[in-house]
């Protein structure tokens, strides 16, 4: 399998949390996982990278959202800058303005829950 190194944006320390559910998972199915959040912790032994410092990401395939729409829009032009060929919005996190601006640098845009799709195999 190719290596889709995944961004999650908003990423939790709290187990109870989908992001941190989402981290879990993609990374017992092998993906290269960045779990990126303001709050400091770890997800599987990976520890969170801090979103505030905006760092340089290399080799990215997905970005996955979990910050809501009215926290996201300081974060287009980060996000874009790490040139992902696709932004997952999960349940909570639709932005039709962010994913118009995805569209037009063609990035593939979808709206659906990680977890899901990782378990049936589309991801």
């Amino acid at each position: 399998m190719e290596d889709r190194k995944t961004v999650v944006v908003g990423a939790s320390p709290n187990s109870s949390r989908f992001s941190y559910k989402a981290v879990s998972l993609l990374n017992d199915y092998g993906h290269t996982v960045v779990p990126l959040g303001i709050v400091s912790g770890e997800i599987s032994g990976i520890g969170i990278v801090d979103l505030l410092s905006k760092p340089e990401i290399d080799n990215v395939h997905t970005v996955t959202m979990y910050i809501n729409p009215s926290h996201q829009k300081e974060w287009y032009d980060y996000i874009f800058s790490l040139s992902p060929q696709r932004i997952i919005f999960n349940p909570g996190t639709e932005n039709s303005e962010f994913g118009q601006m995805a569209k037009k640098k063609g990035i593939e845009v979808e709206y659906g829950c990680t977890l899901v799709m990782l378990r049936s195999g589309i991801f």
